[in-house]
């Protein structure tokens, strides 16, 4: 079991350091400490034997970042909306990918023509590759991410002026 003091210390060097994220694992008690970006929120699971330690950790302040970046998304939906465009957005927070490998060439690029089951692009969201569809028949106006961008629930991701 780990004391609240190790626990601190822990988190106190992941912080300081370069790592993303820790995880140990030590007399049947796991302890995970990972650091949030800018479009995560902190959640913690704690070990049916931890459950003293959650409160210390669970008070860390989420990041201003991904409490502010909503509001910044807003305009470009709005913009669309008044254009008659259609906005596919991000139905999770995780890593946008334009194109199914390094090196391959993008799903959809601006003027490409969409159907409603054509994929658009990878969400990669906790080690799983999510295909997103158009949703809609029509053409790209605009690709709104780039590619390796960490997107939030929401998030404009692409325009589509639909047929």
């Amino acid at each position: 079991m780990f004391k609240l003091s190790e626990i601190k210390e822990l988190v106190k060097l992941v912080d300081q350091s370069s790592l993303q994220e820790l995880e140990i694992e030590s007399e049947g008690t796991r302890l995970s400490i990972r650091k949030p970006n800018k479009t995560e929120q902190v959640v913690v699971a704690a070990a049916p034997s931890a459950h003293q330690f959650a409160p210390a950790i669970a008070q860390a302040p989420a990041p201003v970042a991904a409490v502010q970046a909503p509001a910044a998304q807003a305009p470009a939906a709005t913009a669309a909306s008044d254009a008659g465009l259609h906005t596919i957005v991000s139905p999770m927070v995780g890593t946008f990918y334009s194109a199914p490998s390094p090196g391959a060439a993008d799903f959809v690029s601006k003027g490409s023509v969409v159907k409603e089951k054509t994929v658009v692009c990878i969400i990669e969201a906790m080690k799983l590759m999510n295909e997103i569809e158009a949703e809609v028949k029509g053409e790209i106006v605009q690709v709104l991410a780039e590619n390796g961008q960490l997107v939030e629930y929401g998030q404009p991701l692409f325009l589509v002026k639909p047929e």
